[in-house]
C-alpha cells in the first residue's frame, strides 16, 4: 500500500467515523428526552440505549484506529473513556496502564495492536498495554490463546504476506503505521500468552 493509499484511506476513515458520531449522539439525547418525558423504561429503550452506547464507543476507538493521525495528542482520560465504554461488557478485560499524553500515531498503533489481541483471544482474557521509554508493549493472557500463524506473520512484515478479510485489516495496518513512525513491530505468542511490542 503506497503512503497516498494510506493517508487517502485514514482520512476516509476520519470522514465516516465523524459523519456518524452526530446520529448517534442524536438518538442518545431523544433516548434522554423520552427518560425526561416520563415515557416509561421498558426493554426496549434499554436495548436502544445500549446498542447507541455500543456503536459510540466503537465510533469513537475506530477514528483513532482507523483514521488520521496528525500531530495531536490524546490524554489518558479520553483514552481511558474510550476503552471502558467498548470493554466493559466484554469478554476481554483491558487495562491501559499509560498515565502521559500520548501522540494520536502511537495511540493509533496501540490500538491496532489491541485489535491483533481480541483475535488471539477469542474466548476473552487479559489484556495491558503499556509504555515505557517510547517503546509500547501489549500484552494478552488467556486460558488458551489462539494465533493464526499465517496472519500474525504479517506484523512483521510491511506488506501483507497472508490474504485478509476485513475483520483482519489491523494486521496489514499495524505494521505499516508502525514503520512509518519507525517502528518494528515484535510478537511473541504460547498456549496462553501473547504479546505485541513496538
Amino acid at each position: 500500500m503506497t503512503q497516498s493509499n494510506l493517508d487517502l484511506a485514514a482520512l476516509i476513515g476520519s470522514r465516516i467515523c465523524h459523519d456518524l458520531i452526530s446520529p448517534i449522539g442524536a438518538i442518545d439525547n431523544g433516548l434522554e428526552l423520552l427518560s425526561m418525558s416520563g415515557v416509561a423504561e421498558g426493554p426496549e429503550l434499554g436495548l436502544i440505549g445500549q446498542s447507541v452506547g455500543s456503536a459510540s464507543a466503537r465510533i469513537r476507538f475506530f477514528r483513532i484506529a482507523f483514521g488520521a493521525a496528525g500531530d495531536q495528542m490524546v490524554g489518558p482520560a479520553e483514552i481511558i473513556s474510550i476503552l471502558r465504554d467498548l470493554y466493559d461488557e466484554s469478554r476481554l478485560e483491558l487495562h491501559w496502564t499509560t498515565t502521559d499524553p500520548q501522540p494520536r500515531a502511537a495511540v493509533r498503533l496501540a490500538f491496532l495492536g489491541i485489535l491483533c489481541l481480541e483475535t488471539a483471544m477469542p474466548y476473552g482474557g487479559k489484556a495491558t498495554v503499556s509504555e515505557e521509554n517510547g517503546t509500547w508493549m501489549l500484552e494478552g493472557a488467556a486460558d488458551k490463546v489462539n494465533v493464526d500463524p499465517d496472519l500474525w506473520g504479517n506484523l512483521a512484515a510491511r506488506a501483507s504476506v497472508a490474504p485478509l478479510q476485513p475483520a483482519q485489516v489491523q494486521f496489514a495496518l499495524l505494521p505499516v503505521h508502525a514503520f512509518d513512525d519507525g517502528r518494528k513491530v515484535i510478537t511473541h505468542a504460547d498456549e496462553s500468552k501473547v504479546t505485541i511490542s513496538f
